[in-house]
């Protein structure tokens, strides 16, 4: 809804900079009332209609953490809220709403002060109006079909301001005035219905001057430059007399007529509108995240994770270890490293990056189902010959059977200088970012220092904070929105809690996680081989409804 706002805000700037500088001071009297309620209605409607053949759709990439690292660790959070009864209101809907009724008491005290004129004046019925007589009083403007005037006006020569009042009602000004009175009451927080309702109004004035100005134009002129009557501030009435517009309406009773060829600039409206059309059709695509884990090189039908699965493939030399999850991974960083060599064109080129890679241990222990996402094709061909390599291991099991599963490591290309490095100078940084369920030390949440298991005290606290800092957004309950959102954060080296995304169903969903996340106290960080390391959590968050 903000972003519906803002972009109709927008719109109705950029119109009112193209009638400002460009139609308000032409005769095109017309031309221009029907400019000012089109552009503002269309200001409503554009953000709304998307044009086919102009839609850019994005795709939604998916994040920069692997695939396989979200949801790694302990079963989801559930979050669930009872609908409250009665109203629950937040501060920003309170204010709103406010507005909108305290505008709504203004246009009916308006309406009250007209009534009351009515009712106290000298009502007289004529064919084409009804014309009000006010007591003791000079006031001139036109309501629907009735003319206020009061009786001091009448005392003088009022024929033209008559027939002046006759435009007003003749054009149906009234319905102009009391359509932006009612898109104040829904946006009394938008200066620029305000701005329109002002161009409006004196639209209406040129409009009724130039109509009574073709059959008596000297008497007209000059019933303008008498003295300013009073007038009542009533901002959805024709007033005759009104001091800040005298000037203007004299001005332009003045003014030659515009030549028809500055019609032509009405033409601006029309590439202003496309570029709008074009902006509000431009999309961010929104795909389900099976539908991303289908397109992306990264996808894995093994259900049994690597940190999830009872016994982990066994590498060669970790036979006799007793934590063999923690011997793999060495293991693994070691293969890397002994088997690594900078490619020379990338080294050349200056080249470095990220290449996250994903593959299969099978029931028989080869690799398998290699798969590579990176900046550059010289860094994955150099990582998948890497892991062509890896030696045939004893395959995981589960419960008791032997199961494939899928394993996934960043290797990070990084040169020391931008000199033409040695083969002896060349480095690698492995695991950048260690998943937690992978990290030999977890990151020790405040509370856990003493605990026996910390693994296990940190997914405990984890779920403590969100449940502790949870609140339902009002906005989703009332729309009736329940879904998951995974959230995926690091906790680097220096124990700060950083780069957090989320998917969900809902934006509304994901925004309270993430706000939730940020709270998050800071902690010791985790270690591997006695070193400070990121390590990246992830946990599903379910909102549910009761």
């Amino acid at each position: 809804m903000l972003q519906y706002i803002l972009e109709c805000i927008a719109f109705q700037l950029l119109f009112l900079v193209i009638y400002d500088f460009f139609l308000k001071r032409e005769t095109f009297f017309q031309w221009n009332r029907a400019y000012l309620l089109g552009t503002y209605a269309l200001s409503l409607l554009l953000p709304w209609i998307k044009i086919e053949a102009f839609k850019n759709r994005l795709p939604q990439q998916l994040k920069g953490y692997p695939e396989f690292w979200w949801n790694l660790n302990k079963p989801e959070t559930v979050v669930e809220v009872t609908n409250a009864s009665g109203l629950d209101w937040t501060w920003q809907e309170m204010l709103l709403y406010g507005g909108m009724i305290l505008a709504t008491l203004i246009l009916g005290y308006k309406l009250w002060q007209l009534y009351q004129l009515k009712r106290n004046g000298e009502v007289i019925r004529y064919a084409d109006f009804t014309q009000i007589v006010i007591a003791n009083s000079a006031l001139a403007f036109s309501f629907f079909k009735s003319i206020f005037i009061g009786d001091k006006v009448l005392e003088q020569k009022h024929d033209t301001i008559i027939a002046h009042e006759l435009v007003h009602i003749k054009q149906r000004h009234t319905w102009d005035l009391l359509f932006f009175e009612l898109m104040r009451i829904l946006g009394w927080f938008n200066p620029l219905v305000y701005v329109y309702q002002s161009r409006t109004a004196e639209l209406h004035e040129f409009i009724a001057d130039a109509q009574v100005a073709k059959e008596r134009k000297s008497e007209h002129y000059q019933q303008l430059l008498s003295q300013v009557f009073q007038t009542e501030h009533i901002s959805f009435i024709n007033q005759f007399f009104t001091k800040s517009l005298i000037k203007k309406r004299i001005v332009m009773l003045q003014k030659s007529k515009s030549k028809k060829v500055w019609q032509l600039k009405y033409l601006l409206l029309v590439p202003m509108v496309l570029g709008m059309l074009f902006y509000t059709s431009c999309d961010l695509e929104s795909k389900t995240e099976d539908e991303l884990l289908n397109k992306s090189s990264l996808k894995t039908t093994t259900e049994i994770a690597f940190a999830k699965v009872d016994e982990v493939p066994v590498f060669p030399g970790c036979e006799d270890v007793e934590d063999k999850r923690i011997c793999f991974n060495n293991m693994m960083q070691q293969h890397i490293s002994k088997h690594f060599s900078y490619p020379k064109e990338a080294q050349t080129a200056g080249i470095e990056g990220r290449v996250n890679v994903m593959f299969r241990i099978n029931e028989q222990g080869h690799v398998d189902d290699l798969k590579m996402r990176g900046s550059n094709i010289l860094l994955e061909n150099e990582v998948e010959r890497i892991i062509n390599r890896l030696p045939k291991m004893q395959p995981a099991l589960h419960k008791g059977n032997v199961v494939a599963i899928p394993y996934s490591i960043p290797v990070v290309f990084k040169l020391e200088s931008n000199d033409y490095p040695s083969e002896e100078s060349k480095a690698i940084n492995l695991a950048e970012d260690v998943p937690f369920g992978l990290v030999a030390e977890v990151p020790v949440f405040p509370g856990c220092e003493s605990a026996a298991d910390k693994r296990a005290c940190f997914n405990d606290k984890i779920q403590l904070h969100i449940s502790k800092n949870f609140s339902y957004p009002m906005e989703a309950q009332k729309a009736g929105i329940q879904g998951r959102v995974s959230v995926m954060f690091k906790i680097d080296s220096n124990g700060l809690v950083q780069n957090i995304e989320s998917k969900g169903t809902n934006k509304l969903l994901t925004d309270e996680v993430e706000r939730i996340i940020q709270r998050l106290p800071q902690m010791s960080s985790g270690k591997s081989e006695g070193k400070n390391v990121n390590v990246v959590y992830s946990i599903p968050v379910d909102f549910k409804l009761n």
